[in-house]
Order: structure tokens, then sequence, then C-alpha cells
């Protein structure tokens, strides 16, 4: 379905997360990786998915040479807790504060995802509640062991362990929490160029 609507033109995604990645596959999508390094920064009076449209649109800012046929999309997710955003964590110890932070409670995973080509920018954004179990500090202490989630926002992937003890209900796209708001990128390609 997506592959006939977008075969006059090339999907770049500029992810190295392995899961945005398998999700694009999963699509069937053709598409292509490239990936160009920004700092991460946003500034500190952004809140919530302010700060994930932020942070979309500036990994795209590298890509000022994309060709009339091509799609960049850029992604970028964190978690909103207590009204401040947890992103990747700095180490184990930090990792360890923030799912402690969680514990026993609801967070919101927020994904915003930039679409952009030579004519315009498009942005699209989701949000996710996620309630946790209480975690024991072992049960955390065993999860940073043996996964070492320190490539996620807020330091857990809801499809691993900790996902399948501590998450006691989620309300929204599951998607979204792994890192992509699927449905919504699935309806914005369904529709690009219409």
């Amino acid at each position: 379905m997506l592959k006939e609507n977008l075969k006059n033109y090339k999907v770049i995604l500029a992810s190295g997360s392995p899961r945005r990645q398998q999700f694009f596959k999963d699509m069937d999508i053709d598409f292509e990786i490239r990936i160009k390094e920004v700092e991460e920064i946003y500034p500190e009076y952004l809140t919530k998915s302010a700060i994930t449209d932020f942070l979309a649109v500036l990994k795209s800012t590298p890509f000022d040479n994309l060709a009339s046929n091509e799609i960049l999309v850029t992604s970028d997710t964190i978690v909103w807790h207590e009204n401040k955003a947890l992103g990747k964590p700095k180490d184990e110890k930090d990792a360890f504060e923030m799912l402690r932070s969680l514990s026993g409670k609801t967070h919101q995973v927020i994904t915003s995802v930039c679409f952009k080509t030579q004519e315009k920018t498009d942005l699209i954004h989701d949000s996710t509640e996620v309630t946790f179990n209480d975690l024991t500090d072992d049960e955390i202490s065993y999860y940073l062991t043996n996964y070492k989630p320190f490539d996620k926002a807020g330091s857990y992937g809801i499809q691993e362990w900790i996902g399948f003890i501590a998450v006691s209900k989620v309300n929204g796209s599951y998607a979204n929490v792994m890192g992509l708001p699927v449905h919504k990128v699935y309806e914005y390609l369904s529709n690009f160029g219409k």
C-alpha cells in the first residue's frame, strides 16, 4: 500500500534507532538510512511536545540539500514526568534514579516526527500515558544490568522485561512508547502527494 503510494519518492530515515528502523520495515516502506549528528539541546522554557517538536525539526536541519523526490523523516521521544523531560540517561546512576521516579506512577511518552522535503516541513506528535507498578531496587538493578537501556528515553524499553513486569496500563499508542507513533506516520505518508 505505502510502497505504491511512495513509488515516486525516496524516503530517508535519519535515525539510528533499531526500533524505528524496524517499524519502517514492518510498514513495508522502501527507505534508506542517513544520519547526521546534531547536539540535542533545546530551550529550557519548552515543555512536553514543544520539546520533541523542536528536537525533531533540529535533527532535520543538517539535511539542506534534499532532492526534489526525497522525504526526510526525523523523530524524537521523551518521557514527561513530574513536569520535566526525561531523555536518555547520562549513566547507570541516572538511569536508576529515573526508573525509581517512574515506579508506582503514571508518566507520558511523547514522540514527534518531522517530515521534510524541498518544499515544506511538517510535524506530527503523539502522547501515550504509561502507568508503572511499584518497582523494587533489586528489579531496577536487574533490568539495568541485563538490558542496559542507556539509549532509551526514560531509561526503559516497554518491549523488554521491564515492560512485562512493570507496566500496568497503557493509554494510547504502544508503538509510540517504543519511539514512533506508527499509525500517524502511516496516515501522513498514505496521504503524501495527494
